[in-house]
């Protein structure tokens, strides 16, 4: 049954005033739960609309199911520079390991589809990064996919590293992600692009978002999807992570 405006409204509430608090809760009320992802995808933007800050950058996907990935990064959670702030939980914050394509020009909406060649005339920078993962939910897990749909697909913020070479970016199937805590010890991990090609999943943001009139601006960042999943690191030490031969990444993370 297709959910009234009041219905959305109140589930956006909900989830906006979580997103700016930092305290998570329980799933929304069985009410204000999204049937389908015309409506997860109304209250999303009605979190982006009560939060007011401008949308500084994307994650997407490609379709799971049929179903749409996408959901809105916003301009007070984008970082560079060596710090970024985040929610803590168990003193902890959760990263993956990402690129992020940085447009020079609009992809403004239009009749026709873009192409894939007008979408990669359109990026200007491509930047190591890592996607910061929370959700509004204490136990994200046991919402279903439209409820985490609703909610910004458990993202919490963007870091953005060092600029590296467009092309051997995009051509970045796979990458071998080494993490190095400082003290000597270093993780190795098999980083592998879910979509293969890296900007696969922006080709069809940029659809996505074209039919639904909404388009892509100048400025904003889009990742695609992590290397190596996500895992927690304490928020009290530094991280550096090395991807492939593309460069290094180093932050520390400063709790909100």
């Amino acid at each position: 049954m297709p959910q009234t405006q009041q219905a959305l409204s109140d589930a956006a509430t909900i989830l906006a005033t979580r997103r700016k608090t930092g305290v998570q809760g329980a799933r929304l009320p069985l009410s204000l739960r999204p049937p389908d992802a015309t409506t997860a995808l109304a209250i999303q933007a009605l979190v982006s609309a009560q939060i007011g800050d401008a949308i500084a950058a994307w994650k997407c996907g490609m379709p799971a199911a049929g179903q749409p990935v996408a959901a809105p990064i916003y301009g007070a959670t984008v970082f560079s520079g060596g710090a970024c702030t985040a929610w803590v939980r168990d003193s902890q914050v959760r990263i993956e390991p990402e690129l992020a394509f940085i447009l020079g020009h609009d992809l403004p909406p239009r009749p026709l589809p873009y192409s894939e060649a007008e979408v990669d005339a359109a990026i200007a920078r491509t930047h190591l990064a890592l996607e910061l993962i929370d959700s509004r939910y204490s136990t994200p897990d046991d919402a279903d996919f439209l409820e985490n749909l609703a909610d910004g697909l458990l993202n919490q913020g963007l870091y953005l590293g060092p600029q590296v070479d467009a092309e051997r970016a995009r051509n970045a199937v796979e990458l071998a992600i080494e993490i190095d805590s400082g003290n000597g010890k270093t993780k190795q991990l098999h980083g592998r692009h879910p979509a293969i090609n890296p900007r696969a999943p922006l080709y069809w943001l940029a659809e996505f978002l074209r039919a639904a009139g909404q388009g892509l601006q100048a400025g904003q960042a889009i990742i695609t999807g992590s290397y190596a999943g996500s895992f927690g690191w304490p928020a009290a030490q530094e991280i550096a992570i090395r991807y492939g031969d593309l460069g290094q990444l180093s932050v520390r993370f400063v709790p909100r």
